[in-house]
């Protein structure tokens, strides 16, 4: 089992002026202690599971780009990039260039978006079914990956379209760049990974996990696709403490302004949760800190993951 590091806040102990500073250190943290992935959310104010929407928020396209100038090892990804946010195009050639910024270490993360409010602060249609969104995802997928392909692209479908498009440079990784397809809907999102996707990203607990990686395991079938090859992944959320009394007290301390939705644990309980995520088939396990509590990352890099690794 691989480990990863999710980035849903920008409010760091001790950086409260520099942003980008508390995410460059945490990122190089992260490498540097055993995790092997860092993503941020693709999104333009705060979402309401995390904080309130008028917290400071950096846009995540320009945020890997920088993080890749100064990490050497660690996948950058988005967490997930909604399909409305960017002409499909365009996100080709952004996600090319943090490609080749980072020299091969981007992972593109794309979803079919459901963030109404933010859509409608910033102007985007909200097409209201959502197989309507998935449908535009898939079809921005086949869009981006023939750009990355072709030396000039040309693509007509129902939602977007080019006309022998150039991008270069190509992204370096071959022959492409990998792209999560992140959501659990069982008929169609899983299905649309089955097709298109090198990675699923799902929510829940392990035995909901579980049911979702079934699931696709079906749809794999069915497009006659290695379920092997897709990288199965999951993200969480945690609040850890070494004991009861401990956690009891990080629970009391917590912001009555905005409650935690996450996993509040102690170390020992957090060890047998991922546990359960590895044997429901989870290969690189995703976790966010909340308010990017210090001692959860150390637990979890000291104390949880070394019994995990190459597992």
């Amino acid at each position: 089992m691989k480990f990863g590091i999710h980035n849903p806040s920008w409010l760091f102990p001790g950086e409260t002026a520099d942003i980008f500073a508390g995410a460059a250190t945490k990122a190089q943290w992260a490498e540097n202690n055993g995790f092997t992935w860092f993503s941020v959310m693709d999104h333009l104010i705060q979402i309401d599971p995390v904080g309130p929407r008028d917290e400071p928020f950096m846009e995540s396209w320009t945020t890997l780009a920088a993080l890749a100038a100064v990490t050497t090892r660690i996948r950058l990804a988005t967490l997930v990039s909604s399909v409305a946010y960017r002409n499909p195009a365009h996100l080709a050639k952004i996600a090319a260039t943090v490609d080749v910024i980072s020299r091969g270490r981007m992972t593109l993360g794309i979803g079919a978006g459901w963030f109404q409010a933010e859509y409608q602060q910033y102007g985007w249609e909200f097409p209201e079914a959502p197989a309507t969104r998935i449908r535009q995802m898939e079809e921005a997928v086949r869009l981006i990956r023939t750009l990355w392909a072709e030396p000039r692209a040309t693509f007509h479908g129902k939602f977007f379209h080019a006309d022998n498009a150039i991008l270069e440079p190509k992204p370096l990784q071959k022959p492409q760049p990998p792209i999560m397809i992140a959501g659990g809907g069982e008929q169609m999102t899983l299905r649309a990974v089955a097709r298109q996707g090198d990675a699923c990203n799902v929510f829940g607990d392990p035995t909901a996990v579980a049911h979702k990686f079934n699931i696709l395991r079906q749809h794999c079938e069915t497009q006659n696709r290695d379920y092997n090859s897709i990288e199965r992944t999951n993200t969480i959320g945690l609040l850890l403490a070494p004991t009861d009394a401990a956690l009891a007290t990080k629970r009391a301390n917590l912001p009555q302004t905005h409650s935690f939705s996450g996993n509040a644990m102690t170390t020992s309980q957090a060890t047998d949760l991922v546990g359960q995520y590895q044997r429901a088939g989870v290969q690189l396990l995703i976790s966010s800190a909340y308010r990017n509590d210090a001692e959860t990352l150390e637990i979890l890099a000291r104390d949880i993951m070394p019994g995990f690794l190459g597992g």
